[in-house]
């Protein structure tokens, strides 16, 4: 059986589908640097309170998706305690075998990447919401696009500060 072309509102809500996992992954994100860097006072501060961001567009996506036909859960759902237990041991056993500020560019750096990728998901919506003339849908990319770009610029930022010192260090 041959199926038909997805309608442009089926491949909407699959990107607003898409890049509500991607935001509720990277409040993950930010949430576990912030766990495993509670030592480093402005990291686990900073991370927590930006981690909220991407927990308040989660349930903006949630609100908006529901244009698409698509049911999205306004809260980011919570990795299971059993991963949460294993990222913590392997956070601990590898902050044994590594220097803390390497291990802490790490999980920097891939807060960076996990924004950058959630930053192009909210340019192709906020593109395909002013072709579709959808003002809601463009009015909550223009909310929160600005606030992604601000968690990649300080994760970035924060890589910058802490490689030089921790890769030249003895």
């Amino acid at each position: 059986m041959i199926t038909p072309l997805a309608r442009p509102g089926d491949k909407v809500g699959m990107a607003v589908e898409e890049l509500h996992r991607a935001e509720a992954d990277l409040a993950h994100a930010l949430l576990s640097l912030a766990d495993q860097h509670k030592v480093d006072h402005e990291i686990f501060h900073v991370a927590r309170d930006i981690a909220r961001w991407s927990q308040e567009h989660v349930a903006e996506l949630a609100r908006v998706a529901e244009s698409y036909e698509r049911h999205l859960d306004p809260e980011p759902s919570a990795p299971s305690s059993i991963v949460s237990w294993a990222r913590q041991r392997a956070a601990e056993m590898i902050g044994r075998r590594h220097e803390p500020a390497l291990l802490l560019i790490a999980h920097l750096r891939d807060v960076h990447l996990a924004a950058a990728g959630v930053s192009l998901q909210w340019e192709v919506l906020a593109q395909t919401a002013q072709a579709l003339k959808d003002a809601d849908l463009l009015g909550v990319a223009q909310r929160c696009h600005p606030q992604t770009l601000r968690q990649m610029r300080w994760a970035n930022a924060k890589v910058k500060e802490l490689s030089a010192q921790a890769m030249v260090a003895r």
